[in-house]
């Protein structure tokens, strides 16, 4: 019986050791944690609030606020979600979660990248959102507890983007396109100033530039691009041919 025991025991360890890379993806285990990447030390600060920056990217708001279309108002609130699925518009039809396992694993970790290092940033600055400054405007978007700079949505978009076009750099131009609109779409919302954006879009950068010196995210990167491409019926791509692109 203690024979059979220690098999059991055995057993139920090689399981446990063999699923925890799936573990890991499932439960979004970030890549990176707040202490490989200081977003603060090389983000510039945002404007002073009460200054002639912070009014006019306030104003700037505003006018979008009272010429928004119904459209736009619909799209902003379509990309408050934060996933790589938003870009499905540009990649193509085959571009669904349910057929794209490990990529859909690899983004749900590179997502949770982005909290860990943003939020340090936002914290330090503690910089208002567009509603908190004035009460003249209003969020057609979820309100966020969190603070306004750098945007998360942006820095997120910015790094699916890059991470994304260089899995398919036939599309980069497209893919990097539509990172932009995701982000302006914070405006368009009302939840963000163009500061804010800004400073996602250059921390978005910075982030997968960092993941891009890990072994880790590239073996994962690798698997889930050649799922993707074999997917979308592309050529497999090899380190040579992608930075030929």
């Amino acid at each position: 019986m203690k024979t059979i025991s220690r098999l059991c025991l055995a057993a139920l360890i090689a399981v446990s050791i063999a699923s925890a890379p799936l573990a890991q993806a499932k439960e979004g285990k970030p890549y990176l944690a707040a202490k490989d990447l200081d977003l603060s030390s090389l983000l510039p600060p945002p404007p002073v609030s009460g200054s002639m920056k912070e009014n006019e990217e306030l104003a700037e708001v505003l006018r979008l606020q009272v010429t928004r279309s119904p459209d736009m108002v619909a799209q902003a609130q379509a990309d408050a979600t934060e996933d790589i699925w938003r870009f499905a518009g540009v990649v193509g039809p085959a571009f669904k979660s349910e057929r794209l396992p490990k990529l859909t694993a690899f983004f749900i970790r590179v997502l949770a990248s982005e909290g860990p290092l943003t939020d340090p940033a936002k914290e330090l600055w503690k910089h208002p959102r567009p509603h908190q400054y004035s009460d003249l405007v209003k969020p057609v978007v979820k309100l966020s507890k969190s603070y306004s700079y750098p945007s998360g949505h942006a820095t997120a978009g910015t790094l699916m983007a890059v991470v994304l076009a260089n899995m398919l750099p036939e599309k980069r131009q497209e893919i990097m396109q539509r990172a932009a609109e995701y982000a302006d779409n914070r405006l368009v919302a009302g939840i963000h100033f163009r500061s804010d954006i800004e400073a996602g879009r250059l921390a978005g950068t910075l982030i997968a530039a960092t993941l891009m010196t890990r072994a880790d995210f590239n073996a994962d990167f690798e698997a889930a691009r050649n799922e993707l491409r074999a997917e979308l019926g592309l050529p497999a791509m090899t380190a040579l041919t992608a930075l030929s692109q």
